[in-house]
Parts: structure tokens; C-alpha cells; sequence
């Protein structure tokens, strides 16, 4: 095999996902560079936090780098240090939730023990792509490295900060970015707290809290005032769904699965079941809908899908719980209407869905709005780039980048680029269901084949495309 690069931009679990798949597919003469900043690989937003408050959202046994590795991580974990200082890891029914940065370890150790297979040169670069040119990665630190194939795996830039907290992004008590290192340091155990949102992000937020003794108020809010539901206790044979005349309209959809739930719950079993099928079908569901329907859907029903699809572990479950039995936890169906800074505090007016408002003084505000998949292309040095050279663009409906079936980029022109692929979450306006573990790393596992395909493998990267 003649000597091929692929470099990879971002080193999360994404990126080192696609790394892991390529090292243990490919052939000698194969060179994959990851290029990643953080000291280790596999350790993005989700599983790079250190705080033990934050736990996987599904068990171990549903962590995994393929399909067919499914209980491998659940096992190493069970073997692991990790597991031995961390019984609160283990529910009641059994099922391991461990802390999230242990997947982030076992990532990692995995891209370790697939570089040592010999066969293909696997190498982090602990650096910035800032650019591209000529068909060359540039890097912050004044590296460059010639590709064959480029693959984005840049998925989650930090939060958006929402229009009317603009005029306090300095001040003292609003935390913007509660995923950055020490973000919740300053705030005291009598602090009022205040949280806009009521997702995943909220309710890490509140487990930490919890677990550093805050003892103050806490008012989290969102316009529809909707948790994350509980995963499902207990083993259940799995609800297979009749996909052979599938609905084509998203109100079609909408009856469906009602339908499906209420026989489900008819039969004694879970709503949970039900999502379930729909998720691992996800994908060939949403590219089958037309795109008028795809933003009817984002606009109107993605909080209630995000709300019963995106569920949390039974601990971060408790501690909710057990903060809004308390008082000390409420939660609102409510917008933000207004906000001001005053001295050490922050006034806040919400309006209720039912049109009644609320006024609130804290001492911090908190945003878990999440990633502001909007603006992907401006958050990114190297996105910026190539979106202003008209290499890459925004899919219509602002999740990520846009792709064809292939991931590969499309141009200003509506051309594909062969050389330069996505991979993994800024995929998902194409490819739909994929912000879920089990779909990125499949969608990581797909990519690798694609790239090492005889056709791909006989293709060089002519420096025109990128120049």
C-alpha cells in the first residue's frame, strides 16, 4: 500500500473514534494524525470533565466503540480503580452508571492499544488547526501537515450567550460557559441561583452544586419547563416497531408514537421501549422527511424529543429529586423577559406560559442553553476559514455542516469535496439522530471503511481543491 495521511481535526470521542476504527482496519503505509489540543484523546466536553457529579447518561453496558464490542467498556470499568472507589456508581437495579470521565479514560487507553498494533502510524498532535492551504493543515503552533484526507470532527462550540445577557457578559454573577474548568468555584453555599434551562447541562449543574454544599435557592427555568426522563429500570425485552409503511409528515409521526406508547402501556410496558426503537431508527426516519418537515420538527416538538430521548442517570435523577422536594430546587415553564445587572446581583423577569411574571434577584446565573450548534462555522478558527473561502457552509437547518450522503463537505458551489469529510455530531442536519453514543461511534466505525475503500485508497488530494 502506498503511504496515505489522514488527519483528523478534534481529538474528542468523536475524532479518536475514527482514529481507533482506521488503526485497527487499515494496512501498513496508513499515517493518522489526530490533531487535538487537550492533553488526552477521547476527552471532549462530555467525558472531560472531572467532576465526580457527572455520570454517564445510560449505563456502562451501552457504552461502547462498536456494535461489536457491546459490554467491553462495562467490563474493563468493572476491573478498573474507578469502579472499586466509586460504589455510588452501581444502582439499585444493577446497572453501572460510572462517572463520565471514566469513558474518557478507556477512550483513550483503547486509541493507546490500537497504536500499538503496528500496522498503521496513529499519532496525537497536541495542537490547533488554525487552516487550511494548499492541501496542508496549519497549525497555532506553525506545524504543517500535508493530508491525503481531512476529516472534521469539530462538533460542539461553547454556549450562545442569549440576546437579552449580552449587556452582563462581564458581570460578576453570570456563569456563561458551566462546562469550563471551575466554572461553579464562586459560587457560596447561600448563593440564590438562578439557571436558564432545564436539560442535561442543568441538571449536572445541580448535581455539582449539590455535591460542593450549596445550599441557597435555585430557580431553573425554560420555556417549557420540560426534565430529562428517567432511564428505565429493571431488563426488558426489546419493542420492535413496524417501519414498512412509516408516516410521511411529522404530525403523522406524532400520532404514531402516541399510538405506540398507549399500546405499549396497555401490554405493562414502558414508554421508554417505544423511544428506544424510534432512536435506533432514527436516522432513516429523519432523511426521510423533507426538510419543510425537519424545521417543523426542530421548531415545535425538538424539546419534548430531547426531553424523553436525552435522559440522565439515576443519581443526577435523585439529586433533582431530591432538590425539588427540599424547595430548594423549583422549576418553571417560563422565558426571560428582561435582565439587569445591579451591583452584586442580577434581576431577572420571566414570563410564564401562562402569562403571569416573575421577578428574581440572585447572586448567580447560570446558562445551560447548550452548544450554539448555530454558530459552529464562527467558533472554529480553521470553520471560519473555510467558510469564507466558500469550502464549507452551514446545513439549512443550523445544526452543523452540511454534507452529502458520504459526509463529505459541500462547497458554496454545491459540489462535494472529496478530500474533506465530517464525522460524528456536526453531521446530524444530513444524517439526523446522531448526538447519541451508540450512532457516533457507528457513524465514526462507517467512515473509517468509507476512507479505506480500493477507490478511496488509489485517490490523492490534488492541492487545487484546497487552495
Amino acid at each position: 500500500m502506498a503511504e496515505r495521511h489522514i488527519v483528523i481535526v478534534g481529538g474528542g470521542f468523536t475524532g479518536t473514534a475514527l482514529a481507533i476504527h482506521l488503526a485497527r482496519q487499515g494496512e501498513a503505509g496508513l499515517k493518522v494524525t489526530v490533531i487535538e489540543p487537550r492533553e488526552q484523546l477521547g476527552q471532549g466536553v462530555a467525558y472531560g470533565t472531572c467532576d465526580p457529579a457527572h455520570r454517564l447518561n445510560v449505563p456502562a453496558s451501552r457504552m461502547q466503540l462498536s456494535a461489536a464490542e457491546e459490554g467491553d467498556f462495562e467490563r474493563w470499568y468493572r476491573l478498573s480503580q474507578g469502579y472499586k472507589q466509586d460504589p455510588a456508581s452501581r444502582w439499585h437495579d444493577g446497572k453501572l452508571y460510572p462517572q463520565r470521565a471514566q469513558f474518557g479514560v478507556y477512550v483513550a487507553e483503547q486509541f493507546t492499544q490500537a497504536a500499538s498494533l503496528g500496522k498503521v502510524t496513529l499519532t496525537h498532535v497536541r495542537d490547533r488547526a488554525i487552516a487550511l492551504q494548499g492541501g496542508k493543515i496549519l497549525t497555532a503552533a506553525g506545524k504543517a501537515f500535508q493530508a491525503d484526507e481531512i476529516v472534521l470532527a469539530i462538533s460542539h462550540p461553547p454556549p450562545g450567550l442569549p440576546r437579552l445577557l449580552q449587556p452582563l457578559s462581564e458581570h460578576s454573577g453570570l456563569i456563561a460557559n458551566p462546562w469550563r474548568p471551575e466554572a461553579l468555584a464562586a459560587v457560596t453555599a447561600e448563593d440564590r441561583v438562578a439557571i436558564i434551562g432545564t436539560g442535561l447541562t442543568m441538571s449536572d449543574v445541580v448535581a455539582s452544586l449539590q455535591r460542593q454544599g450549596h445550599r441557597g435557592p435555585i430557580v431553573a427555568f425554560s420555556r417549557r419547563g420540560q426534565l430529562p426522563r428517567d432511564n428505565l429500570s429493571g431488563d426488558y425485552v426489546s419493542r420492535e416497531l413496524d417501519y414498512r409503511q412509516p408516516p410521511q409528515t411529522l404530525r403523522g409521526w406524532l400520532h404514531r408514537v402516541r399510538q405506540e406508547v398507549a399500546q405499549a402501556a396497555r401490554e405493562g410496558q414502558p414508554w421508554q421501549l417505544v423511544l428506544d426503537d424510534i432512536r435506533f431508527h432514527g436516522q432513516q426516519i429523519w432523511q426521510r422527511l423533507p426538510l419543510k418537515e425537519q424545521q417543523r420538527f426542530l421548531r415545535h416538538l425538538r424539546p419534548w424529543w430531547d426531553a424523553h430521548r436525552y435522559r440522565i442517570a439515576p443519581q443526577v435523577s435523585q439529586a433533582l429529586k431530591n432538590g425539588q422536594s427540599s424547595g430548594q430546587l423549583k422549576v418553571l415553564a417560563a422565558r426571560l423577559s428582561a435582565a439587569r445587572g445591579e451591583d452584586q446581583e442580577i434581576a431577572l423577569t420571566l414570563q410564564s406560559r401562562a402569562g403571569g411574571e416573575t421577578a428574581l434577584s440572585v447572586d448567580k446565573l447560570i446558562v445551560t442553553t447548550g452548544p450554539a450548534h448555530d454558530a459552529l462555522l464562527a467558533s472554529d478558527l480553521l470553520l471560519s476559514q473555510l467558510a469564507d473561502k466558500g469550502i464549507i457552509q452551514a446545513d439549512p437547518l443550523a445544526l452543523g455542516i452540511l454534507v452529502d450522503a458520504q459526509s463529505r463537505t459541500i462547497n458554496r458551489s454545491g459540489a462535494a469535496n472529496s478530500h474533506l469529510h465530517v464525522v460524528g455530531p456536526a453531521a446530524r442536519g444530513r444524517f439526523g439522530e446522531l448526538m447519541g453514543l451508540p450512532q457516533v461511534a457507528e457513524h465514526a466505525e462507517q467512515l473509517a471503511r468509507q476512507l479505506l475503500t480500493p477507490d478511496a485508497l488509489a485517490r490523492r488530494c490534488p492541492v487545487s481543491i484546497f487552495s
